[in-house]
């Protein structure tokens, strides 16, 4: 017979102890960007810097470099990389 879930190990029902803090990307949620920071992802998306390590660098949620990189006209595609299976093979 089944278990119920806050008897099972590894249910997170049930548990005592501190909860997780916030992930870092949630630190500076809903805060108004800086002409700095502004920069800051200008420069990153130009060295083709994926937007989850963006977001890590940054302490923002994913969603808001994305959104704030469109409002400034900033391309988060990565440059100068084929697309998969576009490449030739070496040899």
């Amino acid at each position: 017979m089944a278990q119920a879930a806050w008897k099972r190990t590894g249910s997170p029902i049930g548990k005592k102890g501190p909860r997780k803090k916030n992930p870092t990307y949630k630190r500076r949620l809903r805060q108004p960007w800086t002409d700095k920071e502004v920069e800051q992802l200008r420069t990153l998306a130009k060295a083709n810097t994926p937007t989850g390590v963006i977001s890590l660098k940054m302490e923002r949620p994913p969603s808001s470099i994305a959104s704030k990189a469109q409002r400034e006209g900033i391309s988060l595609k990565p440059v100068n990389r084929s697309p998969y299976n576009r490449r030739r093979k070496g040899g």
